[in-house]
Protein backbone atom coordinates (compact mmCIF):
# COMPACT_ATOMS: atom_id res chain seq x y z
CA UNK A 1 0.00 0.00 0.00
CA UNK A 2 1.55 3.29 -1.12
CA UNK A 3 0.45 6.42 0.68
CA UNK A 4 -0.36 9.73 -0.97
CA UNK A 5 -1.21 8.20 -4.35
CA UNK A 6 -4.87 9.12 -4.48
CA UNK A 7 -8.25 7.48 -4.33
CA UNK A 8 -7.94 5.80 -7.73
CA UNK A 9 -4.99 3.71 -6.60
CA UNK A 10 -6.98 2.61 -3.54
CA UNK A 11 -9.82 1.47 -5.80
CA UNK A 12 -7.36 -0.42 -8.02
CA UNK A 13 -5.78 -2.04 -4.98
CA UNK A 14 -9.06 -3.44 -3.69
CA UNK A 15 -10.16 -4.53 -7.17
CA UNK A 16 -6.97 -6.56 -7.51
CA UNK A 17 -7.54 -7.96 -4.04
CA UNK A 18 -11.05 -9.12 -4.93
CA UNK A 19 -9.78 -10.75 -8.14
CA UNK A 20 -7.13 -12.69 -6.23
CA UNK A 21 -9.36 -13.54 -3.26
CA UNK A 22 -8.74 -14.99 -0.80
CA UNK A 23 -5.89 -12.58 -0.12
CA UNK A 24 -4.42 -10.28 2.52
CA UNK A 25 -3.91 -6.53 2.04
CA UNK A 26 -1.26 -5.12 4.37
CA UNK A 27 -1.11 -1.35 4.95
CA UNK A 28 2.05 -0.23 6.73
CA UNK A 29 2.10 3.14 8.55
CA UNK A 30 -1.61 3.60 8.09
CA UNK A 31 -1.48 6.86 10.06
CA UNK A 32 0.03 8.47 6.92
CA UNK A 33 -3.39 8.22 5.20
CA UNK A 34 -5.64 7.45 8.16
CA UNK A 35 -4.97 10.57 10.22
CA UNK A 36 -7.97 12.30 11.79
CA UNK A 37 -9.89 14.27 9.17
CA UNK A 38 -10.10 18.04 9.52
CA UNK A 39 -6.71 18.32 11.21
CA UNK A 40 -4.87 20.03 8.35
CA UNK A 41 -5.18 22.58 5.59
CA UNK A 42 -7.35 22.00 2.55
CA UNK A 43 -10.44 20.54 4.18
CA UNK A 44 -12.20 17.70 2.40
CA UNK A 45 -10.43 18.42 -0.89
CA UNK A 46 -7.05 17.49 0.56
CA UNK A 47 -5.40 14.61 -1.32
CA UNK A 48 -4.77 12.66 1.86
CA UNK A 49 -8.36 12.96 3.01
CA UNK A 50 -9.64 11.84 -0.40
CA UNK A 51 -7.43 8.76 -0.11
CA UNK A 52 -8.77 8.10 3.40
CA UNK A 53 -12.38 8.56 2.28
CA UNK A 54 -11.91 6.04 -0.52
CA UNK A 55 -10.28 3.62 1.91
CA UNK A 56 -13.28 3.96 4.25
CA UNK A 57 -15.65 3.27 1.37
CA UNK A 58 -13.76 0.13 0.36
CA UNK A 59 -13.71 -1.05 3.99
CA UNK A 60 -17.41 -0.44 4.62
CA UNK A 61 -17.75 -3.92 6.11
CA UNK A 62 -21.09 -4.76 4.52
CA UNK A 63 -19.73 -7.30 2.04
CA UNK A 64 -18.32 -10.02 4.25
CA UNK A 65 -17.88 -12.82 1.69
CA UNK A 66 -15.22 -11.21 -0.52
CA UNK A 67 -12.34 -13.12 1.04
CA UNK A 68 -10.19 -10.02 1.50
CA UNK A 69 -8.49 -9.53 4.88
CA UNK A 70 -6.97 -6.14 5.69
CA UNK A 71 -4.08 -5.79 8.15
CA UNK A 72 -2.53 -2.45 9.06
CA UNK A 73 0.30 -1.29 11.30
CA UNK A 74 1.06 2.03 12.98
CA UNK A 75 3.02 3.54 15.84
CA UNK A 76 0.45 6.34 16.29
CA UNK A 77 -2.99 4.84 16.93
CA UNK A 78 -3.95 8.02 18.81
CA UNK A 79 -4.08 10.11 15.60
CA UNK A 80 -6.20 7.73 13.52
CA UNK A 81 -9.65 8.77 12.36
CA UNK A 82 -12.37 7.19 14.55
CA UNK A 83 -14.23 5.96 11.47
CA UNK A 84 -11.40 3.68 10.45
CA UNK A 85 -11.33 1.97 13.87
CA UNK A 86 -14.99 1.10 14.15
CA UNK A 87 -16.10 -2.57 14.16
CA UNK A 88 -16.56 -3.84 10.63
CA UNK A 89 -13.43 -2.14 9.38
CA UNK A 90 -10.74 -3.11 11.84
CA UNK A 91 -12.31 -5.58 14.27
CA UNK A 92 -9.28 -6.41 16.35
CA UNK A 93 -6.34 -4.45 17.73
CA UNK A 94 -3.11 -6.21 18.63
CA UNK A 95 -0.63 -4.18 20.67
CA UNK A 96 2.97 -5.27 20.16
CA UNK A 97 5.00 -3.96 23.15
CA UNK A 98 8.75 -3.95 23.49
CA UNK A 99 10.03 -7.42 24.37
CA UNK A 100 10.66 -8.42 27.97
CA UNK A 101 13.75 -10.26 29.23
CA UNK A 102 12.73 -13.65 27.81
CA UNK A 103 11.65 -12.03 24.55
CA UNK A 104 14.97 -10.21 24.15
CA UNK A 105 16.89 -13.42 24.79
CA UNK A 106 14.82 -15.24 22.17
CA UNK A 107 15.30 -12.42 19.63
CA UNK A 108 19.06 -12.45 20.23
CA UNK A 109 19.07 -16.21 19.66
CA UNK A 110 17.35 -15.68 16.30
CA UNK A 111 19.70 -12.95 15.11
CA UNK A 112 22.85 -14.80 16.21
CA UNK A 113 22.02 -18.11 14.51
CA UNK A 114 24.40 -17.45 11.63
CA UNK A 115 26.94 -15.45 13.65
CA UNK A 116 29.98 -17.40 14.92
CA UNK A 117 30.00 -16.71 18.66
CA UNK A 118 32.83 -17.16 21.13
CA UNK A 119 32.55 -19.44 24.14
CA UNK A 120 32.33 -16.43 26.49
CA UNK A 121 29.17 -15.00 24.89
CA UNK A 122 26.14 -15.27 27.18
CA UNK A 123 22.92 -14.10 25.56
CA UNK A 124 21.08 -13.94 28.88
CA UNK A 125 23.55 -11.34 30.20
CA UNK A 126 23.23 -9.30 27.00
CA UNK A 127 19.44 -9.48 27.29
CA UNK A 128 19.52 -8.27 30.91
CA UNK A 129 21.71 -5.34 29.90
CA UNK A 130 19.41 -4.12 27.11
CA UNK A 131 16.07 -3.20 28.76
CA UNK A 132 13.74 -1.30 26.46
CA UNK A 133 15.42 -2.55 23.27
CA UNK A 134 13.12 -3.43 20.39
CA UNK A 135 13.73 -6.29 17.98
CA UNK A 136 15.33 -3.90 15.49
CA UNK A 137 17.61 -2.50 18.21
CA UNK A 138 18.78 -6.01 19.11
CA UNK A 139 19.42 -6.86 15.46
CA UNK A 140 21.46 -3.67 15.15
CA UNK A 141 23.40 -4.65 18.28
CA UNK A 142 24.34 -8.03 16.80
CA UNK A 143 25.36 -6.41 13.50
CA UNK A 144 27.56 -3.85 15.27
CA UNK A 145 29.25 -6.59 17.32
CA UNK A 146 29.91 -8.61 14.15
CA UNK A 147 31.37 -5.55 12.41
CA UNK A 148 33.68 -4.84 15.34
CA UNK A 149 34.92 -8.43 15.27
CA UNK A 150 35.39 -8.34 11.49
CA UNK A 151 37.48 -5.16 11.70
CA UNK A 152 39.86 -7.02 14.02
CA UNK A 153 39.99 -10.09 11.72
CA UNK A 154 38.47 -12.28 14.42
CA UNK A 155 37.02 -15.67 13.62
CA UNK A 156 34.47 -15.43 16.45
CA UNK A 157 32.42 -12.62 17.99
CA UNK A 158 33.33 -12.30 21.67
CA UNK A 159 31.51 -10.87 24.67
CA UNK A 160 33.82 -7.83 24.57
CA UNK A 161 32.57 -7.09 21.04
CA UNK A 162 28.99 -7.16 22.29
CA UNK A 163 29.88 -4.83 25.17
CA UNK A 164 31.53 -2.33 22.83
CA UNK A 165 28.61 -2.60 20.39
CA UNK A 166 26.12 -2.02 23.21
CA UNK A 167 27.98 1.11 24.27
CA UNK A 168 27.93 2.37 20.70
CA UNK A 169 24.19 1.71 20.28
CA UNK A 170 23.17 3.13 23.67
CA UNK A 171 25.63 6.01 24.05
CA UNK A 172 26.80 6.80 20.51
CA UNK A 173 30.09 6.38 18.68
CA UNK A 174 33.32 7.36 20.37
CA UNK A 175 35.00 10.56 19.21
CA UNK A 176 38.56 9.87 20.33
CA UNK A 177 39.98 12.33 17.79
CA UNK A 178 38.24 15.27 19.50
CA UNK A 179 40.76 17.71 21.00
CA UNK A 180 39.88 18.58 24.63
CA UNK A 181 41.90 20.75 26.98
CA UNK A 182 43.12 19.25 30.25
CA UNK A 183 40.93 21.58 32.33
CA UNK A 184 37.81 20.70 30.34
CA UNK A 185 38.66 17.01 30.60
CA UNK A 186 38.99 17.34 34.39
CA UNK A 187 35.71 19.26 34.57
CA UNK A 188 33.97 16.50 32.61
CA UNK A 189 35.44 13.85 34.90
CA UNK A 190 34.09 15.56 38.03
CA UNK A 191 30.74 16.20 36.30
CA UNK A 192 30.27 12.50 35.53
CA UNK A 193 31.65 11.55 38.94
CA UNK A 194 28.94 13.73 40.51
CA UNK A 195 26.22 11.85 38.61
CA UNK A 196 27.74 8.52 39.60
CA UNK A 197 28.19 9.35 43.28
CA UNK A 198 24.66 10.72 43.77
CA UNK A 199 23.07 7.79 41.93
CA UNK A 200 25.11 5.30 43.97
CA UNK A 201 24.29 6.81 47.36
CA UNK A 202 20.54 7.26 46.80
CA UNK A 203 18.52 4.16 47.72
CA UNK A 204 15.96 4.07 44.92
CA UNK A 205 18.07 4.85 41.84
CA UNK A 206 19.00 2.19 39.29
CA UNK A 207 22.57 0.82 39.53
CA UNK A 208 25.22 2.60 37.48
CA UNK A 209 26.29 0.38 34.59
CA UNK A 210 29.07 2.47 33.08
CA UNK A 211 30.50 5.98 33.19
CA UNK A 212 32.87 7.48 30.62
CA UNK A 213 34.56 10.76 29.76
CA UNK A 214 35.20 9.71 26.16
CA UNK A 215 33.08 12.01 23.94
CA UNK A 216 30.18 10.13 22.37
CA UNK A 217 27.78 11.84 20.00
CA UNK A 218 27.17 15.42 21.19
CA UNK A 219 28.14 14.66 24.82
CA UNK A 220 31.60 15.08 26.35
CA UNK A 221 30.87 12.31 28.85
CA UNK A 222 28.08 9.93 29.81
CA UNK A 223 26.79 8.12 32.88
CA UNK A 224 24.56 5.13 32.10
CA UNK A 225 22.30 3.40 34.62
CA UNK A 226 20.52 0.13 33.94
CA UNK A 227 17.62 -1.31 35.96
CA UNK A 228 18.13 -4.75 37.44
CA UNK A 229 14.76 -5.88 36.09
CA UNK A 230 12.16 -4.74 33.56
CA UNK A 231 9.78 -2.13 34.93
CA UNK A 232 6.39 -0.98 33.77
CA UNK A 233 5.95 1.85 36.29
CA UNK A 234 8.11 3.96 38.59
CA UNK A 235 7.60 5.15 42.14
CA UNK A 236 7.71 8.77 43.30
CA UNK A 237 10.87 7.95 45.26
CA UNK A 238 12.61 6.72 42.10
CA UNK A 239 11.62 9.88 40.21
CA UNK A 240 12.98 12.10 42.98
CA UNK A 241 16.26 10.17 43.06
CA UNK A 242 16.49 10.45 39.26
CA UNK A 243 16.08 14.23 39.48
CA UNK A 244 18.77 14.44 42.17
CA UNK A 245 21.10 12.31 40.05
CA UNK A 246 20.61 14.60 37.05
CA UNK A 247 21.59 17.61 39.18
CA UNK A 248 24.67 15.91 40.63
CA UNK A 249 26.91 16.80 37.68
CA UNK A 250 26.47 20.56 37.98
CA UNK A 251 26.80 20.35 41.78
CA UNK A 252 30.15 18.55 41.51
CA UNK A 253 31.44 21.34 39.27
CA UNK A 254 30.28 23.97 41.75
CA UNK A 255 31.75 22.24 44.81
CA UNK A 256 35.12 21.42 43.23
CA UNK A 257 35.77 24.31 40.82
CA UNK A 258 33.27 26.96 41.92
CA UNK A 259 32.19 27.46 38.33
CA UNK A 260 29.10 27.08 36.14
CA UNK A 261 29.35 25.57 32.65
CA UNK A 262 26.91 24.77 29.86
CA UNK A 263 27.51 21.03 30.21
CA UNK A 264 24.47 20.54 32.45
CA UNK A 265 21.89 21.90 29.98
CA UNK A 266 20.49 18.47 29.06
CA UNK A 267 20.51 17.42 32.74
CA UNK A 268 18.36 20.42 33.69
CA UNK A 269 15.97 19.70 30.82
CA UNK A 270 15.43 16.11 31.92
CA UNK A 271 15.07 17.06 35.59
CA UNK A 272 12.51 19.77 34.79
CA UNK A 273 10.51 17.40 32.58
CA UNK A 274 10.38 14.79 35.33
CA UNK A 275 9.36 17.35 37.98
CA UNK A 276 6.64 18.80 35.75
CA UNK A 277 5.32 15.32 34.94
CA UNK A 278 5.16 14.56 38.67
CA UNK A 279 2.89 17.56 39.14
CA UNK A 280 0.80 17.61 35.97
CA UNK A 281 0.53 13.96 34.90
CA UNK A 282 1.30 11.55 37.72
CA UNK A 283 -0.47 13.20 40.67
CA UNK A 284 2.66 13.10 42.86
CA UNK A 285 2.26 16.59 44.30
CA UNK A 286 0.73 16.94 47.76
CA UNK A 287 -0.18 20.60 47.24
CA UNK A 288 -1.96 20.18 43.87
CA UNK A 289 -3.39 16.73 44.52
CA UNK A 290 -4.08 13.74 42.25
CA UNK A 291 -5.29 15.74 39.26
CA UNK A 292 -4.22 15.95 35.62
CA UNK A 293 -3.10 19.35 34.36
CA UNK A 294 -1.88 18.32 30.91
CA UNK A 295 -2.51 20.69 28.01
CA UNK A 296 -5.02 19.17 25.61
CA UNK A 297 -4.40 18.93 21.89
CA UNK A 298 -7.07 20.06 19.46
CA UNK A 299 -7.28 19.78 15.70
CA UNK A 300 -8.44 22.86 13.87
CA UNK A 301 -8.51 24.26 10.37
CA UNK A 302 -5.04 25.74 10.73
CA UNK A 303 -3.52 22.63 12.30
CA UNK A 304 -2.97 21.55 15.89
CA UNK A 305 -3.56 23.83 18.83
CA UNK A 306 -3.39 23.44 22.60
CA UNK A 307 -5.56 24.71 25.41
CA UNK A 308 -5.49 24.48 29.21
CA UNK A 309 -8.37 23.41 31.41
CA UNK A 310 -6.98 25.26 34.42
CA UNK A 311 -6.62 28.88 35.46
CA UNK A 312 -3.56 31.11 35.40
CA UNK A 313 -3.44 30.89 39.19
CA UNK A 314 -3.18 27.10 38.94
CA UNK A 315 -0.47 27.48 36.29
CA UNK A 316 1.53 29.62 38.70
CA UNK A 317 1.05 27.03 41.45
CA UNK A 318 2.33 24.35 39.07
CA UNK A 319 5.45 26.40 38.32
CA UNK A 320 6.04 26.97 42.03
CA UNK A 321 5.65 23.27 42.81
CA UNK A 322 8.03 22.27 40.02
CA UNK A 323 10.58 24.76 41.34
CA UNK A 324 10.14 23.42 44.88
CA UNK A 325 10.76 19.82 43.76
CA UNK A 326 13.89 20.80 41.82
CA UNK A 327 15.30 22.87 44.68
CA UNK A 328 14.62 20.11 47.23
CA UNK A 329 16.45 17.50 45.16
CA UNK A 330 19.23 20.01 44.45
CA UNK A 331 19.86 20.43 48.18
CA UNK A 332 19.66 16.68 48.66
CA UNK A 333 22.25 15.98 45.97
CA UNK A 334 24.51 18.73 47.34
CA UNK A 335 24.47 17.11 50.77
CA UNK A 336 25.53 13.76 49.27
CA UNK A 337 28.44 15.33 47.37
CA UNK A 338 29.70 17.37 50.32
CA UNK A 339 29.52 14.40 52.71
CA UNK A 340 31.35 12.04 50.32
CA UNK A 341 33.86 14.41 48.75
CA UNK A 342 36.69 11.85 49.02
CA UNK A 343 34.77 9.29 46.96
CA UNK A 344 33.94 11.97 44.42
CA UNK A 345 37.66 12.68 44.02
CA UNK A 346 38.43 8.96 43.74
CA UNK A 347 35.89 8.43 40.96
CA UNK A 348 37.12 11.49 39.05
CA UNK A 349 40.78 10.42 39.35
CA UNK A 350 39.93 6.93 38.12
CA UNK A 351 38.06 8.43 35.16
CA UNK A 352 41.01 10.64 34.28
CA UNK A 353 43.26 7.57 34.38
CA UNK A 354 41.04 4.99 32.64
CA UNK A 355 38.46 7.19 30.84
CA UNK A 356 35.75 4.51 31.31
CA UNK A 357 34.61 2.73 34.46
CA UNK A 358 32.34 -0.29 34.66
CA UNK A 359 30.14 -1.39 37.52
CA UNK A 360 32.81 -3.58 39.12
CA UNK A 361 35.30 -0.72 39.15
CA UNK A 362 32.76 1.69 40.65
CA UNK A 363 31.92 -0.85 43.36
CA UNK A 364 35.62 -1.16 44.18
CA UNK A 365 35.99 2.62 44.51
CA UNK A 366 32.91 3.00 46.71
CA UNK A 367 34.03 0.15 49.00
CA UNK A 368 37.61 1.45 49.26
CA UNK A 369 39.20 -1.51 47.45
CA UNK A 370 41.83 -1.53 44.74
CA UNK A 371 40.62 -1.24 41.18
CA UNK A 372 40.61 -4.47 39.15
CA UNK A 373 43.10 -4.50 36.28
CA UNK A 374 41.68 -3.31 32.95
CA UNK A 375 40.98 -5.84 30.22
CA UNK A 376 43.59 -5.45 27.46
CA UNK A 377 42.40 -6.35 24.00
CA UNK A 378 44.57 -6.06 20.91
CA UNK A 379 42.64 -3.67 18.66
CA UNK A 380 44.66 -2.38 15.68
CA UNK A 381 43.87 1.01 14.22
CA UNK A 382 43.20 1.51 10.51
CA UNK A 383 46.75 2.81 9.94
CA UNK A 384 48.17 -0.20 11.76
CA UNK A 385 45.96 -2.47 9.70
CA UNK A 386 47.37 -1.08 6.47
CA UNK A 387 50.90 -1.51 7.82
CA UNK A 388 50.07 -5.05 8.85
CA UNK A 389 48.91 -5.94 5.34
CA UNK A 390 52.05 -4.43 3.84
CA UNK A 391 54.25 -6.34 6.28
CA UNK A 392 52.40 -9.57 5.52
CA UNK A 393 53.12 -9.11 1.85
CA UNK A 394 56.80 -8.72 2.69
CA UNK A 395 56.73 -11.82 4.89
CA UNK A 396 57.26 -9.96 8.18
CA UNK A 397 55.35 -10.41 11.44
CA UNK A 398 53.41 -7.46 12.85
CA UNK A 399 52.04 -7.05 16.38
CA UNK A 400 49.25 -4.43 16.78
CA UNK A 401 49.50 -1.89 19.57
CA UNK A 402 47.33 -2.93 22.59
CA UNK A 403 44.49 -0.63 23.57
CA UNK A 404 42.58 -0.59 26.83
CA UNK A 405 38.96 -1.66 26.48
CA UNK A 406 36.60 -1.27 29.45
CA UNK A 407 35.62 -4.45 31.18
CA UNK A 408 32.05 -5.66 30.98
CA UNK A 409 29.81 -3.89 33.45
Amino acid sequence: MFVGVGASRVRDLFEQGKKHAPCIIFIDEIDAVGRHRGSGLGGGHDEREQTLNQLLVEMDGFESSEGVIIIAATNRPDVLDPAILRPGRFDRRIIVPRPDLNGRQGILAVHTRRVPLGDDVQLDIIARGTPGFSGADLENLVNEAALLAARQDKDLVSMADFEMAKDKVMMGSERRSMVISEHERKTTAYHEAGHTLVAWMLPNHDPIHKVTIIPRGPALGLTMALPEEDRQSYSAEWVRDRIAMALGGRLAEEVVFGQLTTGAADDFKKATQLARSMVTEWGMSTSLGPLSYVEKEESGFLGQSYHKDYSEQTAKEIDDEVRRIINTQYDRAKTVIEEHREKLDSIAEALLERETLGREEIEAIMSGKDLPPPVIVSVPTYAEKRRENEEKRKGAIFQPRPREVPSAG
